[in-house]
C-alpha cells in the first residue's frame, strides 16, 4: 500500500495514520508513505522547486523502480491533492494498480472557497511567496520551545504533539515552504480543469472516496457531481467532526485508518480474520 499526502507533501505527518492503518490490517499489508521532493527537512534538491506534474512523475518513477520486479498489485491512498495525484498514478499504471482511495479529495478548485482565493493569490506572486518562506525559516530558527509554541498556537490547536514537531522540524523551512507555494501555485492552474471522467467510470469499480462534511477543498458538491458522473465509485462522508488535516491528529488518523481497514477487508484484499 503506498500512501501520498497532500500539500504540504511531508510524509511525517502521517506516521500515526500509517502505524494506526498498519494495526488495522493486522500487520498482513507492507505499507509506505511517500513525501514530495524538497517537502522535508534537508533542502536535498539545492532550493530547486518542483510543479504538480514533477511531483506526480516523482510517484510513478518511485512505483516503478519498487515494483519493477513483482508482479504483486499496490492499493493507492492519496490525501487531498495526493488523491489527484493518485488518480493521475492510477492512469499511468493500471496494470499495477488494485485499488485507490482518495481522502478529504482536492481534485478541482472550489470557487466558493476564499481560503483557496487567498492561497492561490499568495501562490501566484513570487513577492509574497518569497516573503512568507522567510518569514516560516525565521520562526523556526527561533528557541525549539518558542517555535513549537507559535506553531501550536497558530496552527495546531488540535494537533497532536508529534504533529508540531514535524511541523517545526520539516514545515519551517525556507525550501520546504517555496515549494508548498509553488506546488500550489500548478494545482490551481491544473485544477481549473475538470477531472477524467471518463477515466474515472472506466475504473470506478476499483476507486473510492472519503470525504468530509464541512471541507472546502472536497465540498459534497463534490462528491455529488462524483455520484452522477461515475455512479460506480464508493463514496463516503465521514460524520465525526474529523478535519481534512486528520493526519494531525491521533482521534482522525485512528478513524481513517479503520475506514481504509474496513474497505479493503470488505473487497477481500485481506483475510478478515
Amino acid at each position: 500500500m503506498l500512501v501520498i499526502p497532500g500539500n504540504p507533501g511531508i510524509a511525517a505527518f502521517y506516521k500515526d495514520f500509517v502505524e494506526a492503518l498498519y494495526e488495522s490490517l493486522r500487520g498482513q499489508a507492507s505499507i509506505t508513505a511517500i513525501g514530495h521532493i524538497s517537502h522535508s527537512q534537508k533542502d536535498s534538491e539545492n532550493g530547486r522547486l518542483f510543479s504538480l506534474h514533477e511531483q506526480i512523475d516523482h510517484k510513478v518513477d518511485f512505483i516503478e523502480q519498487e515494483l519493477q520486479h513483482s508482479e504483486q498489485s499496490i492499493v493507492l491512498v492519496g490525501h487531498s491533492i495526493g488523491a489527484y495525484i493518485g488518480l493521475e498514478v492510477f492512469k499511468r499504471l493500471q496494470n499495477k494498480i488494485k485499488m485507490f482511495v482518495g481522502l478529504y479529495p482536492f481534485l478541482k478548485l472550489n470557487k466558493n472557497s476564499v481560503t483557496q482565493s487567498a492561497i492561490g493569490y499568495i501562490a501566484r506572486s513570487s513577492f509574497l511567496s518569497k516573503g512568507i518562506s522567510l518569514f516560516a525559516s525565521f520562526i523556526g530558527s527561533l528557541q525549539p520551545s518558542i517555535t513549537r509554541g507559535i506553531v501550536r498556537r497558530f496552527l495546531g490547536h488540535s494537533w497532536s504533539v508529534a504533529a508540531v514537531d514535524v511541523a517545526c522540524c520539516h514545515l519551517l523551512k525556507y525550501h520546504t515552504m517555496r515549494n508548498v507555494l509553488f506546488m500550489a501555485m500548478t494545482e490551481f492552474q491544473k485544477l481549473t480543469e475538470e477531472p477524467d471522467w471518463t477515466f474515472v467510470r472506466a475504473k470506478e469499480d476499483k476507486i473510492a472516496f472519503l470525504f468530509g462534511v464541512d471541507d472546502h477543498w472536497g465540498p459534497l458538491s463534490h462528491l455529488e457531481e462524483i455520484s452522477k458522473r461515475a455512479p460506480g465509485v464508493t463514496l463516503s462522508v465521514e460524520t465525526e467532526g474529523h478535519t481534512h488535516g486528520y493526519c494531525c491528529n491521533e482521534p482522525g488518523s485512528f478513524w481513517v485508518a479503520d475506514y481504509i481497514a474496513n474497505l479493503i477487508k470488505n473487497r477481500s484484499f485481506i483475510r478478515n480474520n
